[in-house]
């Protein structure tokens, strides 16, 4: 229960830092001038101040950071999650004490059976 709450905690913090990544990359003012540049000139100046560049780098980093670590704990809360209950133990397969169902031993045919010709 507590790993099913923890997982899909784990899930809404990459999909977040998913989100501000793509978002500060995209404000990001390159040699073409981004797409901060397409919508007004130098705007992102204006909106966090005369520091952006180093705003803007501060939280790639930041968020790049909080996406690889979330997609490596990801990664490794679900391979330890794919495993079937029957590999970890906790269910016991039945076990019949009769004859085999569908799909067991063969039998060997009766003396008087012909071969059917297709």
């Amino acid at each position: 229960m507590l790993g099913n709450i923890l997982y899909g905690f784990v899930i809404l913090i990459h999909v977040a830092a998913s989100i501000v990544l793509i978002l500060v990359i995209l404000f990001q003012a390159g040699r073409g001038g981004g797409l901060s540049e397409s919508f007004g000139g130098s705007s992102t100046q204006t909106i966090f101040g005369t520091k952006t560049n180093v705003f803007l780098t501060r939280a790639t980093a930041v968020s790049a950071v909080v996406y690889l670590s979330t997609c490596l704990l990801l990664g490794v809360m679900t391979s330890h999650r794919g495993r079937s209950l029957v590999a970890r133990g906790s269910v016991a397969l039945p076990v019949s004490g009769g004859a085999p169902a569908s799909g067991g031993t063969p039998q060997p045919l009766p003396e008087d059976a012909t071969p059917l010709d297709f």
